[in-house]
């Protein structure tokens, strides 16, 4: 493995994320936008936008007087884009490269030639107006990388080692076709691809990113192989919102890096918890129940097995501590595997009752709830006990003790 001694992470859900919904507000935008910057903190350093509409260029002016990660573009690699992103007043931008015989003959029509003079054209155009150039490398993992990709790179190097500003490039695994492993062979093992772009095209590790997908569930694993094998950059969208199955999501990124550097200054991972209620409440966008770090249901057993060890320690059954971490206590939802445990489990967690205060699975006041859980499935029931359901028999048994009490 050859970590870069720096890892940071890149935005992309006001432009693949865009792409993949309902057009978001300008409100929205700027809402999301400063969500992000806490989530990321220092680590995210980018986020991109569109600059084509009126809506587009009002977004990047309103972010860029922000606090939070770098305001930056994307752009078609044509000479028409690049009055759009020159007075949107960016420093920097992505230029659509579409670098497989799949896009550069089927979708372009276009030779390999012609294909890459038309690249050089735009990115000499895009540093001849002072902006840093970001090549989206599109559909690289279905790339000639020996006969097209080293000698556009090569030559796009040479545009900007001659402007002294150096070109970034963005590998893009358009239809999630990447695969982790060492020993998977080019162009589709992450690993040797940025080997193939470090070692054997003498790209810097902090002028390569990675833009991953989901097609077949491997765009996080993905992303964190890119990190351990040179590259400095991992792209994601929040809650992974992206074209088709979608990117890396961003707050898996921010997860994970914490992991790989133990290092969070900066980061608030409670945001993760703050988004997912503005996509459920402002925006209707619910998550999944099961959906990591932020769906309703993440951190909330039914088994009464977990529930049991959850009684004698919670590190037992919970990920990490998310009530520090994401707000999000562990939960409990009662079925007819729940047992005493997790009648036992429910009862503690609402009364907050911790250590030797826990009222024991053993107690006659658990024992008859659960005679009372037992008895309604015994009868045909086929869905769980909602919160006010165990409300209610909860005061059956414990009186007034949850009267004042707000969590269920």
């Amino acid at each position: 493995m050859a970590r870069p001694a720096s890892i940071w992470i890149t935005d992309t859900t006001f432009r693949d994320g865009q792409q993949a919904r309902a057009p978001y507000t300008l409100e929205q935008i700027v809402h999301l936008y400063d969500l992000l910057a806490s989530m990321g903190g220092p680590v995210l350093r980018q986020t991109e936008l569109f600059a084509y509409t009126p809506l587009d260029r009002e977004a990047i002016a309103a972010c860029q007087q922000r606090p939070g990660p770098e305001v930056t573009t994307w752009m078609r690699a044509s000479l028409g884009d690049l009055n759009a992103v020159r007075t949107s007043g960016v420093r920097e931008t992505g230029i659509l490269a579409s670098s497989s015989d799949y896009h550069i003959y089927l979708k372009m029509n276009r030779t390999r030639r012609q294909a890459a003079d038309d690249y050089a054209r735009v990115v000499q155009a895009v540093v001849d107006a002072g902006i840093r150039p970001r090549v989206h490398l599109e559909d690289l993992t279905r790339a000639d990388l020996d006969g097209f990709v080293a000698p556009l790179v090569e030559s796009l190097q040479n545009i900007g080692r001659r402007a002294r500003l150096p070109v970034k490039f963005r590998l893009c695994d358009t239809m999630g076709f990447g695969l982790p492993w060492p020993e998977a062979a080019l162009p589709r093992g992450v690993p040797r691809m940025f080997q193939f772009f470090t070692r054997t095209l003498g790209v810097s590790p902090e002028h390569l990113e990675w833009h991953g997908h989901n097609d077949f569930h491997r765009g996080e694993v993905n992303t964190v192989a890119a990190w351990l094998y040179g590259c400095a950059a991992a792209n994601g969208s929040l809650f992974g919102f992206g074209e088709r199955t979608g990117n890396p999501p961003l707050e898996a990124l921010v997860i994970d890096y914490i992991g790989l550097t133990g290092d969070d200054r900066g980061i608030d991972t409670t945001a993760i918890t703050r988004a997912a209620a503005y996509f459920r409440d402002t925006l209707g966008t619910p998550l999944p129940a099961n959906y990591p770090f932020a769906g309703a249901g993440f951190n909330v057993t039914s088994a009464g097995i977990h529930a049991d060890g959850l009684l004698k320690n919670e590190e037992i059954y919970n990920i990490f501590d998310t009530a520090r971490l994401l707000d999000r206590p562990l939960g409990i939802t009662v079925n007819d595997r729940s047992g005493l445990a997790g009648v036992a489990y429910w009862v503690n967690t609402t009364l907050g009752l911790k250590g030797r205060g826990q009222i024991h699975k053993d107690d006659p006041r658990i024992v008859a709830m659960h005679e009372e859980v037992r008895r309604q499935y015994g009868a045909g029931r086929s869905t769980g006990f909602s919160p006010d359901e165990m409300q209610a028999l909860a005061r059956l048994h414990f009186g007034n003790a949850l009267a004042t009490t707000t969590r269920s």
